[in-house]
This record gives structure tokens, sequence and C-alpha cells, in this order.
């Protein structure tokens, strides 16, 4: 079962135990790995991934990481793929409110799911999303 979507820094900074990642957010994490449950990402997160790798922003391993949590058989981490029914879920998460694209798939990946969405950007925890920080 899903817990949470995180979005692709809160992904990152868990991966990397880095203190960016909150108290809170680190408590979803932390709650589906002890009762089972799995964190979801978005497929729109490894794009995101490869764009701040060119950056220079993240760690160089940070796709490998992903990869490697990813293929775990017990993962904690999940992959949901963008389709049809996440597309359709986007008219929820008003352009005005999360303008980037990436970020209203993500939100909208969550809204479809029925789960939280573990973000820090301040404009999604102030749209209709039910985030975590």
């Amino acid at each position: 079962m899903i817990l949470a979507v995180a979005d692709t820094h809160a992904v990152i900074w868990y991966l990397f135990n880095n203190p960016h990642l909150s108290a809170l957010a680190l408590s979803q994490f932390n709650r589906a790995a002890e009762t089972g449950e799995q964190i979801a990402v978005s497929s729109v997160t490894f794009v995101e991934i490869v764009y701040l790798l060119e950056k220079g922003r993240i760690p160089a391993t940070t796709l490998e990481v992903l990869a490697t949590e990813l293929q775990k058989a017990d993962a904690l981490i999940v992959e949901i793929p963008l389709d049809m029914s996440i597309s359709r879920a986007m008219a929820s998460v008003e352009r005005a409110s999360v303008p980037d694209m990436p970020d209203r798939i993500i939100a909208a990946t969550a809204l479809h799911l029925g789960v939280p969405l573990i973000s820090r950007d301040r404009r999604i925890q102030l749209s209709e999303v039910e985030t975590v920080w």
C-alpha cells in the first residue's frame, strides 16, 4: 500500500540522508518502512533528476541510487508511471496555484492515489493538495 508520494527533492534528500528533509517528512518514510508500506515517486521525477544532474545541482550518483532502491525486492520507494488517469487528475491542480508542469504532475499523482504529497514546495503546500512537510 502506498502511504504518500514524494516529490523530487524529498526523495533525493531521503536517499542521501540530507538534513534539508524535515523531521515530519522523514517520519513518513520511516513509517512506511516500518509498516511495509511504500512511498511513491512519479516517473517525471526521473526526468527532473536528469535535468538537475545536468545542472550539477545534485550528486552524480542520484539516478543510480534511486534505480537501485526501486529494484529491491522489498523496495520502500515505488515508481508510479504517468498515465491518462494522472493526466486527468492534473485538472484538479490549478495551474495558477502550481504553475510548474513537473510539480503539477507529481501533485496530480498524489491526488490520483488519494495520499498526501511529501513536499517542501510552498506553492504546492498552499494549493488544494494535501502535503506533509
